[in-house]
């Protein structure tokens, strides 16, 4: 889910697990459907110091899939195993 940051000033948004998401004025972020129902998001929604701009899941889908795909070249290039060998031959 995307929220919006509709204030003139920083915001730290207490996550659940501790977290804190900040963001800054009139900037956009993202959350998961479970913080959404966050006593302390729920707070600032009501209040209006923040918006529900719309649903990052199906931005997620889309890149998730290309993520995945771009992983896989990355994760091959480093296990390629070119520093291990390096670091075992010092």
């Amino acid at each position: 889910m995307d929220i919006h940051n509709k204030t003139p000033r920083p915001l730290k948004i207490p996550l659940p697990g501790g977290k804190v998401l900040r963001l800054g004025p009139g900037k956009t972020g993202q959350i998961t459907a479970k913080a959404s129902e966050h006593p302390p998001v729920k707070k600032l929604i009501e209040d209006g110091t923040i918006e529900i701009v719309g649903d990052g899941g199906t931005h997620g889908t889309t890149g998730g899939s290309s993520d995945s795909g771009s992983s896989g070249p990355n994760q091959s290039g480093p296990s390629g195993g070119g520093a291990m060998r390096r670091s075992g031959d010092r």
